[in-house]
């Protein structure tokens, strides 16, 4: 029965990554050439869906380390959903007649490049948000930061200098990473030598892309030699805070046994955990909980989409005197690309009562 379920799940996906495939890749570009007067065959489409469909299984099944097709499967995927996005409306226009198709066209192109050019430019950018959190558990001022999904792998190793600067810059105790850090088999250790520049305490948790990487056990151990401590279901105390960390390769459930289990009442919780989804379940527990893994959908409008499945998707969320952060990232996944949301570095200060954001 297990092994019937597996096959329905895989089977599933396949038709999933099929479907995508065309309305991601192929079905923008077909609208068009059919608005241009050079309308696409059937089998055509049926093949060119059939080539991206296969790369794309490729390259996520194999872990390959191709960087051609990786271009291709990434930034194919970007310049595709944005196009996707684009044509939807117009094919509204083109179907009550209201334009001409070959005026919808240009205005798809008009629309389509610009975004793109500044959905590049945006996934370059990185800003720094300020978290201000009060609590009567805290005795001491503490600052630190926290980032999130930096895909050393999926991103080259040059990404750290700018991220690793602006960090440097802060005044802070220790630094706290939610996870997503590596994802890809090409990465090698020397990949985060940029990370020994920091001379504070590094934290980390796993995320889910640490688990699809070739080898991760040991690259994971590799990681103590620049100087990250990973918390494997584990509390430490630092500065009068108890330091909760979760890994992203348990479920849900069990995180949840893990917080009440390594909670203490009388000091300040502090939970990392790559994912969102514990939040309601533990909430009376962290006093401060900090994830990351959404992106905050990293390209309009998937930011909706996320939420569907993460309703605290991106930002601060309260309950009672606790609270969540949910970061958008401090780069981005797959394309280069970020509209509607972007790269960040949290700089939090812990202090006594109430909070502020800015």
């Amino acid at each position: 029965m297990i092994k019937v379920k597996k096959i329905v799940r895989a089977l599933i996906s396949l038709v999933i990554l099929f479907v995508v495939s065309y309305l991601i890749f192929i079905f923008p570009f077909d609208i068009l050439s059919s608005w241009l007067g050079y309308p696409s065959k059937l089998h055509e489409s049926l093949l060119a869906t059939s080539l991206v469909f296969t790369l794309c299984l490729y390259y996520f099944r194999s872990k390959s380390t191709n960087k051609i097709i990786k271009f291709f499967v990434y930034e194919g995927f970007g310049i595709g959903t944005v196009s996707f996005f684009i044509i939807l409306p117009l094919i509204a226009l083109s179907y009550f007649q209201i334009l001409v198709n070959y005026k919808l066209a240009i205005i798809f192109f008009s629309i389509q490049i610009p975004a793109i050019i500044y959905g590049y430019m945006n996934s370059k950018k990185l800003k720094i948000k300020r978290l201000l959190i009060k609590s009567n558990l805290i005795n001491k001022s503490i600052n630190f930061v926290f980032i999130s999904d930096v895909h050393i792998g999926s991103n080259h190793p040059s990404s750290l200098k700018k991220l690793v600067s602006k960090i440097n810059s802060l005044d802070f105790n220790f630094l706290v990473i939610g996870g997503d850090l590596i994802d890809s088999s090409a990465f090698q250790i020397n990949d985060l030598y940029e990370l020994k520049k920091i001379e504070k305490p590094i934290f980390f948790v796993t995320g889910n892309h640490e688990y699809y990487i070739q080898n991760h056990k040991e690259h994971l151990q590799d990681l103590k030699s620049v100087g990250i401590k990973t918390l494997e279901n584990e509390s430490l105390q630092l500065d009068g805070i108890n330091m909760i960390g979760l890994s992203d390769n348990i479920t849900n459930k069990s995180k949840i046994e893990y917080v009440e289990k390594l909670s203490q009442k009388d000091l300040f919780n502090l939970l990392i955990v790559h994912k969102p989804s514990i939040w309601k379940k533990v909430s009376n527990n962290a006093n401060l909980m900090l994830s990351g893994h959404t992106h905050n959908g990293q390209i309009f409008p998937f930011n909706f989409v996320v939420k569907l499945q993460f309703p605290q998707n991106y930002g601060l969320y309260k309950n009672k005197k606790n609270h969540l952060y949910v970061s958008s990232g401090s780069a981005t996944w797959g394309p280069k690309i970020r509209i509607g949301s972007n790269n960040e570095i949290i700089h939090i200060e812990l202090k006594t009562d109430d909070f502020f954001i800015g």
